[in-house]
């Protein structure tokens, strides 16, 4: 009897033990942050290239840089005055270093320039190439006058703007160098006399 009340108490206390807690399993770790998206690739390629306000720039100034450097070429094959043709000599020197350091810029920029001077460009290199001698430099000098005006009138634009960083420092370093073209041809369309002053 007693024995058989001794079995039934442990069986009640065994009963009341506490029971063990299952281990904890580890968290499942955070999922890994998702790759990049296309906006944020966006982002890059947008700081990296151009708007379309400073690739026309560009495009334009590539235009006018290679009919500068052909007009110039032609100028110092017909042109009879030794001043137009020292003018035009520097000018090539000085917009094929341009156009090289334009090309850069494009290239960086993702800008695909024109591979030949505009209609227009070419239009003027025939009409003047049909001229010679006094006639022609007349030619040669009122349309680097127009020229060059335009030009500095529109690379002051792009250097005061607020646009590409590669394109405004392109047109601050390239200024200087288009007012003393514009300065020299005043200077000789002075000196010609019978130069017509194109108007702006």
């Amino acid at each position: 009897m007693f024995i058989q009340s001794l079995i039934v108490a442990s069986a009640i206390m065994a009963g009341q033990q506490p029971q063990t807690p299952p281990r904890a399993t580890p968290e499942t770790p955070p999922p890994a942050p998702a790759p990049a998206t296309g906006t944020s690739q966006a982002h890059t390629d947008h700081a990296a290239g151009a708007t379309g306000a400073d690739a026309t720039f560009v495009k334009k100034a590539a235009d006018g840089g290679m009919a500068e450097v052909s007009l110039a070429k032609l100028a110092q094959e017909k042109a009879s005055s030794a001043d137009v043709k020292s003018f035009a000599a520097k000018l090539e020197k000085d917009h094929t270093k341009a156009n090289d350091e334009l090309k850069e810029v494009a290239s960086k920029k993702g800008i695909t320039l024109p591979a030949a001077p505009s209609k227009n460009h070419q239009a003027m290199h025939d009409r003047l190439a049909k001229l010679s001698g006094a006639e022609f430099d007349k030619a040669y000098v009122t349309a680097m006058l127009d020229d060059h005006q335009k030009d500095v009138r529109e690379f002051q634009r792009v250097a005061s703007g607020s646009g590409d960083a590669d394109v405004k420092a392109f047109a601050s370093k390239t200024l200087p160098t288009l007012k003393d073209h514009l300065q020299q041809v005043q200077d000789l369309a002075k000196n010609m006399g019978g130069v017509k002053k194109p108007t702006s």
